[in-house]
Formats: C-alpha cells, sequence, structure tokens
C-alpha cells in the first residue's frame, strides 16, 4: 500500500507526526474535564410556584392542576409529574428522547404565562427551569466557630463572594446559621385601645421608609437633582415611626409593639456535631469537577490565613476525591494491563526489540484518542478511561498480525525495507476488514436512545478512536520501527527454549483434537450445542442489575419525624442518632446534619420536621467493611430510636438513574383508596427475599386545622372571607412589612404576635377579628374547626393522583426481586380499573437499557456480517464464521455464574463487544484454509495445516486482550466495580469462544463446503 511505502521510505515524517500527536495529546488531557460518568443530558423542564401557606390540596386544586393542564398540549410532551405540598408546588415536564430543549422551555414559558392570570391572588409568578442532574452541589465545605451569627456574616460577606470568583464555580450556597431579623411583636391590649389594625401599620412602616426623587434645580451654572431620603438610619427610628390613629391620635409604633432586634435560624447544620455554617459548590455545566475542587481547597487555604483563629474552614464531602482515586486506579489497571501485553509478546516474539515496536504502539493510540476525544466534547470519566483499559490489549492485534509478516519476509532473506513494505503491504487490507469488524459493533451504540447510549456512546467512542488510532499506527509506525530496528532477529535460546517446547505441544495437542473432532463432526457439533443450553440454563442463578456501582464511601441518614414537630423536638432525636455514631469514629471521617435547613422560598423545602445526615467514611483500604456492610450494620443500630422514622442508605454517583431502584408508582383517581393501596403493596413486598427499607410516599402526613368560615355570619358582622383569612394568617404567622437597610444588609422587619397568643387552639379559638368599624368578634363565633390528617405531598401523573412505594435492595439482583414483586402485585385485587401501578425507578431503567442493547446487538451482528461479506465477496464463509458468536455465551454466562456478578449493562456492552472481537480468530483462520485450498492442498490437510499454523498468532492475539483486562476484572482498586463485569465477559467470552473456534469453525466448514459441492453439482446438472 503507498501508505505503508510511504512510512518506511519517510521516517522522520512520521517521527515528526508522532511528535506533534503526542503535543496535541498533552494540550487536550489539560483541556479535558474530568468527571466520574458522563454527563445525562435529558429533555427535562421544571415549572415551580410558591404559594404561601396554603395546604396541599389546595395547591394541587389551584395550583398544580391549571399548569399541567396549560402543559399538557405542548409537542413532544412525554410524562408530566406535580409535587404538591404546603406552600409550594413543583410540576416536573420530561420531553420525548432528541426533543430540543431550547425550543420546548420557549413553549412551557408560553404555555405558562397563559395560565398565570388564572392562579390564586396569594400564588407568585410560576419560574420555569432546565432540569440538569448533573447540576448537584459537587463540594461542601463547613464553617465552624464559637459565634454563628459571625460565621453566617463571614459566609455571606467574604467566603461566599471569593468562592463564586474561583474558575468554573456556577454558584454557592449557604445553609444553617441566622438571618439578622426586626420583630415588631405586636401588644393586642395598646392596639385595641388606640383603634390600631395591623393594616394600617403595614401602610405607615411602609409609607415612611422610602426615597424618592423630586427632580432638579438651579444652583449658579450647575444643576442639583433633589432626592427626598425617608429611609431608616436605625432599629430607634422604626421604634419612633408615627402612626396616625383613625380617631387623628399620633402615636408610636414603641407604644403597640415591642421592637425586637433578633435572629432567626436557617435550620441547624452540624459538622462532626459541631454547630456551622456551611457553603455547597455547584460548577458550570461545562466546569472540570476536579479542576474546580482543586481552585476550592486552594481557595480556603488563601482565606483561612485571614480568618480569625477561633474560626475553622473544613472540607465536609468533596465528590472529586472519589473521582480522582476512580481515575487512578483505572490509569493503574492500563499500566499493568499493557505490561502484561508486553510480556506475552515478549515470550512469543523472543525479541526485545519486536516487542518494542509494538509496544510503542500503545501510547500512541492513547494519546491519539485524547486527542479525538477532546475535539468531540467528551470527558475523562471512568467509562472513557474505562474504554482505554479495554481496548489495551486490542490495540497491539493489528500491530502483532502486521509484525509478524515483517518478521516471516525479514527471515526469508529479504532487506529491512523490503520486508518492512511487503510484509505490512500483504496484510493491510486483512488487518483494515478485521479492525472493521470490531468498530461497526459500537455503531447502534451511538444512535440507540436511552440511559444506555447516554453512558456508553463515549465509551463506545473511545474505544472506537483507539482502535482507529492503533490501525493507523499498524500501518505507519510499526513498519517504519522495523525497517530501523529488527536488523537482527534473536535466535532461540535456553532460557526461552522452554516456552517453545511448551507452544509445541500445545500445538500437537491441539492437532489431535481437531482430527478427532473432524472425525466426530455431530459429536462437536452436540456438545457444543449441549454447553450452549447449558450455560444458558444458568440465566436464572445469574440475575440482572442496573450499573454496579462503586464503594464511594459515602452514606445518608434520612431522620423524619411526624410533620409539624418543632425543631428542638428532632435535634433531640438527632442527638440520639449522633450518639449512636460515635461507635463509629473510627469508620466515619465526616459526620455533616441539617435540620430544618431549606429557603422557605425554595420550591423544595425541607421542614423542620426532618433532619438528613451526609457521613463520608475513610478510604476503603482503611475499614474492614463496605459501604453497604456498614449501611445495614447502621439502620439495624438507628431501629431502636423511636419517635422518628430513619432510613439508612448508601448514596450513589447521582444522575445515572431516575431515582430509588424499586418504585413502585399507584395511580387512581380517590387519594384515600390510594393511601389505603400503598399500604396494602408496602406490607405485601415486605416478605419478599430481598426488599430493604421499604416505604411510602403517603406515610408523610401532617396534622391539620381545617378552619371553616361561615360567610353569611361573617358578614352580619361587617367581615368579609379575605379579611377573615388574613387576619388568621397574621395571628398565627409573621407578615413582611418592609426590608430595613443596614451596612449594604437588607433585614426584613415583620409583625408578630407574641410566642403565648398564637401557640395553642384556644388561641385560635379565642382570635379576635376586627371589621372595618373597629368592632371584634372571636373566631370562634363565625368559624368552626376540625382536625385531620392530610398527605404532607400530592404527587400526580399525567393529571392523575399518584402514591409511590420505593424500595432497596439487598443481598439479591435487582431483576430476581423486581420480579418477585411483580408476582406479589399481580396476585393482589385492586378496586376496579381505574387504580393501577406500573414499575419505576432503576427497576425501569434497566428493562428499557436492556431493549435498547439488545437491538444494538442485533444490528451489530448483522453489521459484523456486512463486512465479512465485503472482505470475503461472499455470503457463504461469513456464515461459517459467525458459528464462533453462539459459544460465546457460554463463556459469558458461564463467567458471571462464576464470578457471581448478574447481568448488568455493562455487562451486556461487553456482550456487544465480543460480537466484533470473537469472529476475528475465526476469520484468520478460514481465511488461510481458503489459502491453503487455492494452492491445491485437499481440503482435511489444508484444514490441519491452518489450524496448527494459526494457532501461534490466535493465542497471541487472544492472550494480550484477556491478560490486558484482567486488572480491571480483579475489581482493583475505586471505581473498577463499574468495568468489572465488562471485563470479565470479555475475558471468559473470548476465552471460551476461542476454544470453541479452533474446533466448531473447522467442523462447519467441512458441512458448508459439503453443501456448496452439492449446489454446485445440481446446478451443473441443470446446466
Amino acid at each position: 500500500m503507498k501508505i505503508v511505502n510511504t512510512s518506511v521510505k519517510r521516517p522522520v515524517g512520521v517521527i515528526m507526526i508522532v511528535l506533534a500527536i503526542i503535543a496535541m495529546g498533552v494540550i487536550s488531557v489539560r483541556n479535558l474535564a474530568i468527571d466520574l460518568f458522563p454527563e445525562i443530558d435529558l429533555p427535562i423542564a421544571v415549572v415551580a410556584t410558591s404559594y404561601p401557606d396554603a395546604a396541599p390540596a389546595e395547591v394541587e386544586n389551584l395550583v398544580s392542576a391549571p399548569v399541567e393542564g396549560a402543559l399538557s398540549s405542548i409537542e413532544g410532551v412525554e410524562t408530566i409529574q406535580s409535587q404538591s405540598q404546603s406552600g409550594s408546588s413543583l410540576v416536573i415536564i420530561m420531553f420525548q428522547n432528541g426533543t430540543n430543549l431550547d425550543n420546548a422551555l420557549l413553549e412551557v414559558r408560553e404555555s405558562v404565562d397563559q395560565v398565570k392570570s388564572f392562579l390564586p391572588e396569594g400564588a407568585n409568578d410560576p419560574s420555569v427551569l432546565r432540569f440538569n442532574p448533573n447540576q448537584m452541589p459537587i463540594m461542601w465545605v463547613g464553617l465552624t466557630g464559637s459565634d454563628i451569627a459571625k460565621l453566617q456574616n463571614l459566609a455571606e460577606d467574604r467566603i461566599q463572594p471569593y468562592f463564586e470568583r474561583q474558575g468554573g464555580v456556577a454558584s454557592v450556597n449557604i445553609e444553617g446559621g441566622e438571618d439578622r431579623i426586626i420583630d415588631l411583636e405586636l401588644d393586642r391590649s395598646a392596639m385595641n385601645q388606640y383603634g390600631v389594625s395591623p393594616q394600617l401599620i403595614q401602610q405607615a412602616l411602609g409609607g415612611a421608609n422610602q426615597s424618592a426623587s423630586a427632580g432638579s434645580i438651579e444652583k449658579g451654572d450647575k444643576d442639583l437633582q433633589l432626592r427626598i431620603d425617608g429611609s431608616y438610619d436605625s432599629v430607634e427610628d422604626i421604634s419612633n415611626s408615627i402612626i396616625t390613629t383613625p380617631q387623628g391620635a399620633k402615636i408610636k409604633v414603641q407604644d403597640i409593639a415591642t421592637v425586637k432586634d433578633t435572629f432567626q435560624k436557617n435550620g441547624t447544620s452540624l459538622v462532626n456535631n459541631e454547630e456551622a455554617v456551611v457553603l455547597s459548590i455547584l460548577k458550570q455545566s461545562d466546569g472540570n469537577t476536579v479542576e474546580v475542587s482543586d481552585n476550592i481547597i486552594a481557595a480556603m487555604d488563601d482565606l483561612q490565613e485571614d480568618l480569625p483563629s477561633d474560626v475553622q474552614l473544613e472540607l465536609v464531602v468533596d465528590t472529586s476525591q472519589f473521582i480522582k482515586q476512580s481515575i487512578n486506579s483505572v490509569i493503574q489497571n492500563m499500566i499493568f494491563g499493557g505490561i502484561f501485553a508486553l510480556l506475552v509478546l515478549l515470550l512469543f516474539l523472543k525479541s526485545f526489540r519486536a516487542t518494542i515496536v509494538i509496544g510503542v504502539s500503545i501510547p500512541i493510540a492513547i494519546i491519539s484518542t485524547f486527542v479525538l476525544l477532546y475535539f468531540t466534547g467528551e470527558t475523562l470519566n471512568i467509562l472513557t478511561m474505562g474504554g482505554l483499559a479495554l481496548g489495551i490489549g486490542m490495540m497491539v492485534d493489528s500491530s502483532i498480525v502486521i509484525l509478524e509478516n515483517i518478521v516471516s519476509y525479514r527471515q526469508k532473506g529479504y532487506s529491512l525495507k523490503e520486508a518492512a513494505t511487503k510484509g505490512a503491504s500483504e496484510l493491510a487490507p486483512a488487518v483494515i476488514a478485521s479492525t472493521t469488524t470490531t468498530l461497526v459493533v459500537f455503531l447502534p451504540i451511538v444512535f440507540v436512545e436511552g440511559i444506555a447510549s447516554e453512558l456508553f456512546t463515549p465509551l463506545a467512542l473511545t474505544i472506537s478512536f483507539s482502535l482507529i488510532a492503533s490501525l493507523v499506527v499498524a500501518v505507519t509506525l510499526v513498519p517504519m520501527l522495523s525497517s530501523k530496528l529488527l536488523s537482527k532477529m534473536a535466535e532461540n535460546s535456553g532460557r526461552r527454549y522452554w516456552f517453545d517446547r511448551f507452544l509445541n505441544r500445545v500445538t500437537n495437542g491441539y492437532a489431535k483434537i481437531l482430527a478427532k473432532a473432524l472425525k466426530l463432526r455431530k459429536t462437536t457439533i452436540a456438545v457444543t450445542i449441549a454447553a450452549i443450553i447449558g450455560s444458558v440454563c444458568l440465566v436464572p442463578f445469574i440475575g440482572t442489575a442496573f450499573i454496579p456501582e462503586g464503594d464511594q464511601g459515602q452514606i445518608s441518614i434520612s431522620v423524619e419525624t411526624p410533620t409539624g414537630t418543632s425543631e428542638e423536638k428532632t435535634l433531640e432525636i438527632t442527638d440520639k442518632v449522633n450518639e449512636k455514631l460515635a461507635e463509629y469514629d473510627n469508620v466515619i471521617d465526616v459526620s455533616y446534619v441539617t435540620v430544618g435547613s431549606g429557603d422557605p422560598s425554595s420550591a423544595m423545602m425541607t421542614g423542620s420536621s426532618s433532619g438528613s445526615y451526609t457521613l463520608q467514611l475513610v478510604p476503603a483500604d482503611e475499614r474492614a467493611k463496605s459501604t453497604t456492610e456498614l449501611v445495614q450494620e447502621l439502620d439495624k443500630e438507628l431501629a431502636s430510636i423511636a419517635g422518628a422514622e430513619i432510613t439508612v442508605s448508601e448514596m450513589g454517583s447521582g444522575g445515572v438513574s431516575s431515582g430509588d431502584p424499586i418504585q413502585i408508582q399507584i395511580s387512581g383517581p380517590e387519594l384515600d383508596v390510594l393511601e389505603e393501596l400503598a399500604d396494602q403493596v408496602l406490607t405485601a413486598i415486605e416478605d419478599v427475599d430481598g426488599v430493604y427499607n421499604p416505604t411510602t410516599s403517603v406515610s408523610e402526613t401532617q396534622p391539620e386545622m381545617n378552619i371553616i368560615v361561615n360567610r353569611e355570619l361573617a358578614a352580619q358582622y361587617g367581615l368579609t372571607y379575605q379579611e377573615v383569612m388574613s387576619q388568621v394568617q397574621l395571628g398565627f404567622t409573621s407578615q413582611t412589612v418592609m426590608q430595613y437597610r443596614e451596612a449594604g444588609d437588607e433585614i426584613n422587619v415583620r409583625l408578630i404576635y407574641p410566642e403565648d397568643e398564637r401557640s395553642t387552639i384556644n388561641d385560635l379559638e379565642n382570635l379576635l377579628i376586627q371589621n372595618q368599624q373597629g368592632t371584634q368578634v372571636p373566631l370562634l363565633t363565625i368559624a368552626d374547626f376540625e382536625q385531620e390528617q392530610s398527605a404532607a405531598t400530592i404527587t400526580r401523573n399525567n393529571q392523575q393522583r399518584q402514591v409511590n412505594v420505593t424500595s432497596d435492595y439487598v443481598n439479591r439482583d435487582l431483576g430476581s426481586v423486581t420480579e418477585d414483586i411483580e408476582n406479589v402485585l399481580d396476585s393482589m385485587q385492586f378496586p376496579s380499573d381505574e387504580y393501577t401501578y406500573t414499575i419505576g425507578g432503576q427497576a425501569e431503567d434497566m428493562m428499557e437499557a436492556f431493549a435498547d442493547l439488545g437491538l444494538a446487538l442485533i444490528l451489530s451482528i448483522f453489521l459484523v456480517y456486512a463486512v465479512m461479506a465485503v472482505q470475503f465477496e461472499n455470503f457463504l464463509y461469513p456464515l461459517i464464521i459467525m458459528f464462533s458468536m453462539p459459544a460465546t455465551a457460554v463463556g459469558v454466562f458461564g463467567g458471571l455464574f462464576i464470578t457471581g456478578q448478574p447481568l448488568s449493562i455493562t455487562a451486556f456492552i461487553g456482550v456487544i463487544m465480543l460480537a466484533g472481537i470473537v469472529v476475528n480468530n475465526a476469520i484468520v483462520l478460514v481465511d488461510y484454509i481458503n489459502i491453503l485450498r487455492g494452492r491445491g492442498i485437499d481440503r482435511h490437510e489444508a484444514i490441519m495445516e491452518a489450524g496448527k499454523t494459526r494457532l501461534r498468532p490466535i493465542l497471541m492475539t487472544t492472550l494480550t486482550t484477556i491478560l490486558a483486562m484482567v486488572p480491571l476484572a480483579l475489581g482493583y482498586g475505586e471505581g473498577a466495580e463499574t468495568q468489572q463485569p465488562m471485563a470479565i465477559t470479555v475475558i471468559f467470552g473470548l476465552s471460551v469462544s476461542s476454544l470453541f473456534t479452533l474446533v466448531l469453525i473447522p467442523v462447519i466448514y467441512t458441512y458448508f463446503d459439503n453443501l456448496s459441492e452439492r449446489i454446485k453439482r445440481i446446478f451443473a446438472k441443470k446446466a
């Protein structure tokens, strides 16, 4: 080939190109973003609306339902889900894959604008947001000290702005701490005495605390702008604000209210059981997680030098640590795999120089892959790096075939350049075709939809890039280096002669087995079929799973007390949890807990009745138990704590799946019926083996006092429903009337009644409601009261109410547990056809991914056959070669059964890879049989000679591929669990398939050759 001739004749040019690629590779690596998994671009939009003080049912009817109705007509909408809870509505719109989310967001905003006017008066304008599962905090930094108010000021004034200026940081949120607030505690008797209402106070303060422009006047040759500044300068100004009573008297705020300059807690955050302010850092969408983490850590060091001695910045959780450890583990496995592959080459080739020629192709191919990854916008993650690790053994296959042919010409007496040119040019077309069969199996993965495509397209691209790069190296760099380095070929020496004798024994043994197989052809085929059937029978014992996740050493503990529980009571529960956790100090590195945190304006607010723990464990090699084992142990320990529902779970990678492992979604019209069904389902699945920590969403209920105003009776007292409602709200909640500015800070000023006047049911019943004439009437006179339990959150799916029963699983695979749960649900009697259930969460994602990958596998097999048909210019020989694929099932299922690994998505990807790999050995064998027969050799002799001759290169390519994957298959290092099933699948599948290929394919060849001869004779007779 011309390329080969050019590379041999112009070695300097090849070297310069290689150096340029290395330089580009170094630049690419420095600029590639690093993450744990590829970013998943899901077309999801969110509409968040706050409706302060409204009950969940009211939010559902008045906010969520109208918004859902407006959005349902948008083209491309797949699912609309809503969550209605006290004071907030969250509507999630999931579009079909491939939808342009930018255009969809415009339609969502237009639909929301149309429904705005129909929302209740107290509801705020809806916010339309793009949902990005990757936009989760990557770090949490704790600020500890003795004065929590001081910490809050430091966090807001210095630390938050400084962190946000760091490269790659999108935003920094503050959790915990205290906000300064000014409360005007109203005196009811004084207000009654002066005839002052809360509305009058609000109008007086709002009108006084204002600034305005009053035009301009001339002063000499200049214009002076006139400005009236009525802003308050101090808290005393608020106390001395003048209010005009309805009778015309002038009084001050301090006459009817106690002015309190105080602080309001934003929940409680504890770091290692010490109260703290915690800052969570979000990276930009195109940011490098590791780089952002390094920038924040450097910023922490800079800030610590200027902070007071009693204030400490502490790293609470850093997700980049696991990413770094995972990437380092993969790199280490790549290095070991490369070393194993080179040792195999050295053993077979018996030449350091020949080994170096092939060994150079590995780093060049890897560096070239980095360049291609950079230009395609991919990131460095455990899947792309795992693809390189898996591809290392395959990278040298093309180079081995080329080098062996060059060496054979060299041993025949050809010169260095002639041997390099002829040897490489002769086999270049075959090598290209062989590499193409491996490449085409990845094409369907790029085009299938769903989470499988999102996650494994980068892996497919990585392996494809590495194989393309290794192919280019094989037909350019390898011939050039061979023409310079293979001046002397090492003779057999005693040091390595043992291996030649061993290889001769293997070859002779194989020849005997092959001869018997050709005599006992039916027996050979029967044994193969029996082995395949036996391996398929192992499938029920193997099970299925989603994506194996690494041991990140992070545990989440949820403490749910009954809704409405005070923060103080919740803290008492968390103190008991802390006592239990103290026994695990040797394995817990950092403990971070939040109680009652959340922004009241947020649609996803966490109330005071819940606490959330994040535990960062010490590295896996410093503890005897895995994270999963510790989760189960802690769950048993904390179950003894009364007064709260405590759930312990392992924190996963995030962004890979849509929720819990098992999610049973029950839909129907009546909430009461759904709650009853959810309880029945929960009870039923608790007995299923493997089900762990099942919970139901309807268990989250809140006590509610329903105030039913008698509107006709209220009207008789001169009161409207709106007046009654607003006065009740003010009587039991605070009302912000203005903002007071001091030293650049905006401080809320609230009207509030004393705690002892708004704490009991008696206070509610005797609340005095005042009409516009100043007459007061107790609320009990004009209203009835009903106490009830209502759902804290009302969930709807596609405009139908829904409750969810979720569960984790242990000691079994996800597929088996899900199947048993479905059998239990099928045996249950649902009230009517209106009530249905579906299985969601990881179980649903797994089934969808398997369906997509199954289609990809079928397409891959077809493409492999098509490539071989083009290569052989024949439809029959590729069909013979395809018989090497069924035998792969023996290795795949047998390997998964032996190692105890379920059939996961990563293992399925390994099966697809095998479709392109296993045929290469059969191609080499059948191709050489045809060559020998073309020389006039008898079929039997040709098969025997081809088997013995091609055994050596088949063993070389198979062993290099297998041994390069052994470190990954052993699961050594952090994050290796994800690639482990893929490596196991390829190793066992390729090993067993290679053995069957060497014996079965020659037998199949004889049958098809006989069939071909019969067809020829039939056509000859007709002619």
